[in-house]
């Protein structure tokens, strides 16, 4: 005896859904900008004993670690609402994507919470009876150094594994213009060793040569987070991805009975 037997077909987005898909993604990549002034606002940080023991306020400070957490929640937004498509070209890429986003955000935290420390150890410590000042500035060179750490591996090496995961997924299915992933791959290996100049001491990561090399990679996040939000995925590219997805209901499985 033979019994035809039914899986449920494989639900495939509408139109209507990858474009809710694809303006959320554009908007949270262009969120992950809003920590561009921290350049600026981190500077009185870098006072050394100035700041710690100094006085004045340090609400830029506050306002830039809050963008940074802005940031850190905003880039694991982006591969949590592209992983149902991502996965569709490479479920390896996709998972790799959600990972290296979900490390960069958690580092991202720890450098906010080593900042924080440092403003804490200025307005609650800095000043009361029987602190030392050189203790104090001595904390707060430490603080500072594990900032400049988590930022190396947070916000310049995980930019590096995101554009070749989210690059490989971008170029392959055609989801964007080429040449958008295409300045993902080649800023990817720049990045790179650019970061491993600054781990190893040939040059700060404030150098010009630093920012040269990270240029492709912002280009590449930037113009992704416009695209996405102004157009949207190519609609063929769209048909061409979800066509892929086999649909079971039209390749009933055939069950045969012991005895048959």
């Amino acid at each position: 005896m033979t019994i035809t037997a039914h899986t449920p077909g494989v639900t495939r987005p509408s139109p209507d859904s990858m474009r809710r898909i694809s303006l959320a993604a554009g908007i949270l990549y262009l969120l992950t900008f809003v920590s561009i002034p921290t350049l600026f606002l981190y500077e009185p940080l870098r006072q050394g004993a100035d700041f710690v023991l100094g006085a004045g306020g340090d609400t830029g400070v506050q306002w830039a670690a809050l963008s940074e957490v802005v940031v850190a929640l905003a880039g694991i937004g982006t591969a949590v609402v592209l992983y149902p498509v991502a996965r569709r070209q490479s479920e390896t890429a996709a998972l790799g994507f959600v990972s290296a986003r979900v490390l960069e955000g958690a580092l991202i935290i720890v450098g906010v919470v080593s900042v924080l420390s440092i403003v804490t150890l200025r307005q609650d410590v800095a000043g009361t009876a029987g602190a030392d000042p050189a203790s104090l500035v001595t904390a707060g060179h430490t603080l500072l150094a594990v900032y400049d750490r988590t930022f190396l591996l947070s916000q310049s090496l995980a930019p590096v594994l995101n554009a070749l995961c989210l690059g490989y997924v971008m170029y392959r299915s055609g989801l964007v213009p080429r040449i958008l992933p295409t300045l993902g791959l080649i800023g990817a290996p720049l990045l790179l060793a650019s970061d491993l100049a600054i781990f190893f001491g040939v040059y700060d990561r404030a150098a010009p040569v630093a920012a040269l090399a990270a240029l492709p990679i912002a280009a590449w996040e930037l113009s992704l987070g416009v695209y996405l939000t102004l157009k949207g995925f190519k609609p063929a590219a769209v048909a061409a991805l979800t066509s892929t997805d086999r649909d079971p209901v039209r390749s009933p499985a055939r069950v045969r009975t012991p005895g048959q």
